[in-house]
Formats: structure tokens, C-alpha cells, sequence
């Protein structure tokens, strides 16, 4: 007996798909985070809006974090 939802995605959602799906969002939250942090702690207001709400699975985090939070910017 199954005691699941027996939809289209049941069975992939705990294979492979599951896993990936796993890493892909503690990836994402991990470097999120961190940029999140940075910008707040230099007060990057415009970043750190941007930053929570565009997601792109740590590309744009980590750009910032490596690039765009060394700059200096005129205040």
C-alpha cells in the first residue's frame, strides 16, 4: 500500500531529482547569506534588496561577495 501522492513527479522527487533539488537550495542559502550579511554590514542597501530577491542560485551572491563588495563606492 502507498500512503504517498501518486502524481508524476513522486517518484522522481525522491531519486535523483530530490537530491539535486537538496543541494541546489542549501547551495543557495549558503551563499545567499553570506552576501546577505555583507551587504548589510556595509551598508549596501540597494545590494541587499537585490540581493533577497532575485534569485540566482548563488551566481549573483557570489559575484558580489568577490567582486562588487571590494569596490568603492562614492557615497
Amino acid at each position: 500500500m502507498h500512503w504517498g501522492w501518486n502524481g508524476p513527479w513522486d517518484g522522481w522527487f525522491w531519486g535523483i531529482g530530490g537530491l539535486f533539488l537538496s543541494v541546489l537550495i542549501l547551495w543557495t542559502l549558503v551563499w545567499k547569506g553570506m552576501a546577505l550579511w555583507k551587504a548589510a554590514r556595509h551598508g549596501h542597501k540597494i545590494w541587499f534588496v537585490a540581493l533577497l530577491l532575485i534569485n540566482t542560485a548563488g551566481l549573483l551572491e557570489i559575484l558580489y561577495i568577490y567582486f562588487f563588495s571590494k569596490k568603492k563606492w562614492a557615497a
